[in-house]
């Protein structure tokens, strides 16, 4: 997945960007109630870590 449709999904779920933090930007999630950093990188793939992590964070099944 993408970077771009991993944007695209969290926004679906009711995710929004809160602010630029110091290297990537910082979301919200109303599910969990955490905030979780995102990236930039638009086109390039999402490692399956971080995905995972973003997932986790953000309270969205695959």
């Amino acid at each position: 997945m993408k970077y771009s449709e991993l944007e695209k999904k969290l926004k679906k779920q009711g995710c929004y960007w809160v602010k630029n933090g110091k290297r990537h930007p910082i979301w919200y999630s109303p599910k969990t109630g955490l905030n979780f950093e995102l990236s930039y990188h638009g086109n390039e793939e999402v490692k399956i870590g971080t995905l995972k992590g973003i997932l986790k964070a953000a309270g969205v099944k695959v």
